[in-house]
C-alpha cells in the first residue's frame, strides 16, 4: 500500500465529470490497483476513487507538474496532479484474513443462501460470497428474469451497510457478463436511515425474521 500526502487537483471523466480543484489531500493505492483520495473530513468515504482493474501512469502534465493518469477498463480517468508532495510512504501489509462475521449473521448469510426465495419470488443462487476485487457479496443471485441481484445481509441494517453495497454494485455493474447487476439489502432489522439511503440508490430493503428461516431448516418444524 502506498500513502501520499499532497497539495493536488483532480479531475475525474467517464459517466460523468467532477472536479476537486488544489486541495491537500490523501492519496492511497492499494497493492489491488485501486486509487482512493481522502480528505481530512467526511468520514470513511473517498471524495473520489477508481476501482480495479485500472492502470496507473505516472507523467508530467504541461507545465511539468508530477501526473497520475489512473484509467479504468472501461475507458473512465481519473487524472490527479500533484503540486506539492509532503510525505510519500509505502507499506506491506500482508494477506488480510477477512471480515469475521457473528454467530447469528453468518448463519443468517447461510439460511438465504438455501433459501433465496425468501427475498423475492424465483430468486435463485448464483454463488455464496461472490468475490470482488473491494471483498466479497453475500450473495450473488438471479431474478426471474435472469437480471444479476448482489445481496448484503447485515443482522442490523444502517446507512454503512447500504454504503457497502453501493460500492461492490458499482464495481459488478462494470463487468458486462454481470450487468445489470441490482441490489438487495437484507438484515433483521433496518434502521430508517439506512431504508431512505438505499431507496435512493434504486436498493431494495427486505426485512428478515430469522426464526422463521431457522424453521425451515428445522425438520420438526416441516411437521405441523
Amino acid at each position: 500500500m502506498r500513502l501520499v500526502i499532497a497539495s493536488c487537483q483532480v479531475d475525474y471523466a467517464g459517466r460523468l465529470t467532477a472536479h476537486l480543484p488544489v486541495a491537500t489531500r490523501l492519496l492511497i493505492v492499494k497493492s489491488d490497483g485501486s486509487v482512493l483520495i481522502h480528505s481530512d473530513g467526511g468520514s470513511y468515504k473517498p471524495l473520489n476513487w477508481m476501482s480495479p482493474p485500472c492502470t496507473l501512469v505516472v507523467g508530467r502534465d504541461e507545465e511539468g507538474q508530477l501526473e497520475w493518469l489512473v484509467e479504468a477498463r472501461n475507458g473512465d480517468t481519473l487524472r490527479i496532479v500533484l503540486r506539492h508532495v509532503v510525505s510519500d510512504s509505502s507499506y506491506e501489509l500482508g494477506v488480510d484474513p477477512g471480515l469475521r462475521k457473528d454467530g447469528v449473521e453468518r448463519h443468517l448469510q447461510e439460511l438465504l443462501a438455501e433459501h433465496p426465495a425468501s427475498l423475492g419470488d424465483g430468486l435463485t443462487l448464483v454463488r455464496r460470497e461472490f468475490p470482488t476485487a473491494i471483498g466479497p457479496v453475500d450473495l450473488l443471485c438471479r431474478d426471474l428474469d435472469g437480471a444479476s441481484v448482489a445481496v448484503e445481509v447485515k443482522r442490523r441494517g444502517d446507512i454503512d451497510g447500504v454504503e457497502q453495497l453501493t460500492r461492490y454494485l458499482e464495481l459488478l455493474n462494470r463487468d458486462p457478463l454481470l450487468s445489470p447487476v441490482h441490489g438487495l439489502f437484507a438484515a433483521q432489522e433496518i434502521k430508517p436511515q439506512a431504508k431512505v439511503l438505499a431507496k435512493d440508490r434504486g436498493i431494495r430493503c427486505v426485512t428478515v425474521d430469522y426464526d422463521s428461516l431457522r424453521g425451515m431448516d428445522d425438520p420438526s418444524a416441516r411437521l405441523f
